[in-house]
């Protein structure tokens, strides 16, 4: 079993709750399903959860409703804890080179340089 732990920032904000607040009620609920698949399967099919190639360990939870695509980038602390620090709502075919490359820095400084 793993635990998702959803990234706050030194100054108190909640990225990734805001994200999924301002979403309609059947999105939200799908994003939260598949959190919870994370969190209980020992094995999640890769529709949901994959490593990122190429990205030094993050991770990326993936949920569709209807024609919207989410995503939500984390990365592993331990061995079962997941810390989710990202979410967007995917529109193109290309990843956001921009935040992955923020999100790297900022695992760094929540992992302590691990």
């Amino acid at each position: 079993m793993r635990k998702i732990i959803f990234y706050s920032t030194v100054s108190g904000q909640h990225p990734i709750k805001d994200f999924l607040d301002q979403l309609p009620a059947k999105s939200a609920q799908k994003v939260t399903w598949v959190l919870k698949l994370v969190e209980d399967l020992d094995q999640v099919p890769s529709k949901y959860f994959k490593k990122l190639v190429n990205t030094q360990g993050l991770w990326e939870v993936r949920a569709s409703a209807g024609s919207n695509i989410f995503r939500r980038i984390g990365f592993f602390d331990g061995p079962n804890i997941v810390v989710v620090a990202h979410a967007f709502q995917k529109k193109t075919q290309k990843h956001l080179k921009e935040p992955l490359k923020l999100l790297k820095e900022e695992k760094k400084t929540i992992l302590g340089g691990k």
